[in-house]
């Protein structure tokens, strides 16, 4: 198994929506000890926007071919999504959306006859489905009885994931982490059991046995 692990927080290894994602990726190691893993940690602004050659192509016949500039960058993010048997994704919630750093790498990633074709219905998606975990943290709650805020986030990633390809997409969260203490360790603890639950569900209750 490839697992290709994202995480797009500017807090690093603090970053709730890592160390959720994190736990994500320990479950599927201890489900496949081989598993070969890429992990990459995008949130400190190091991933460049696209550029004025990368524009130029997604409006020329040379779209789906390699190129250079923030083209070749996309080339190497594509063929990652492409070895990957599982796609894992870390990122926060920033002002009621995707943040920065991860609209960029959807915008290297979502590329006209490359990972997309446009048909009469819209985009039509060229890579294999495949599962997809996003662990989403937010200082505020946007689910459940007690959401305050709007969610443009899970809704947008669901949309653009599937328009190339991807639509085996599962959240996990960690909502109201700009709260009191004890409201983040239980939305930790509900988050835990919603792990379980997933992974229970598919037969495979034992590896979640070590998650806390």
């Amino acid at each position: 198994m490839n697992i290709l692990h994202l995480t797009f927080s500017s807090r690093g290894e603090l970053s709730e929506s890592r160390k959720l994602s994190k736990k994500i990726v320990d479950i599927l190691v201890r489900l496949n000890p081989n598993a070969e893993l890429i992990a990459r940690g995008l949130g400190d602004g190091t991933l460049p926007h696209i550029d004025a050659e990368y524009a130029s192509m997604q409006h020329s016949n040379d779209a789906g071919q390699p190129g250079t500039g923030s083209s070749a960058r996309s080339d190497q993010l594509i063929e990652e999504l492409e070895r990957a048997d599982v796609i894992v994704i870390g990122t926060p919630m920033h002002n009621l959306s995707a943040p920065s750093s991860l609209k960029a790498w959807i915008d290297h990633v979502v590329r006209a006859r490359r990972t997309f074709t446009m048909t009469s219905a819209g985009k039509k998606g060229m890579l294999h489905d495949r599962p997809v975990y996003i662990a989403v943290a937010s200082g505020g709650r946007f689910s459940g009885a007690n959401a305050h805020q709007p969610d443009f986030l899970t809704s947008y990633l669901k949309t653009i994931l599937a328009s190339i390809g991807l639509c085996d997409v599962r959240f996990f969260t960690i909502e109201g982490t700009g709260g009191r203490a004890e409201s983040v360790e239980l939305s930790r603890r509900i988050a835990n059991q919603e792990l379980r639950r997933h992974f229970n569900s598919l037969g495979l209750k034992h590896a979640c046995e070590n998650l806390d």
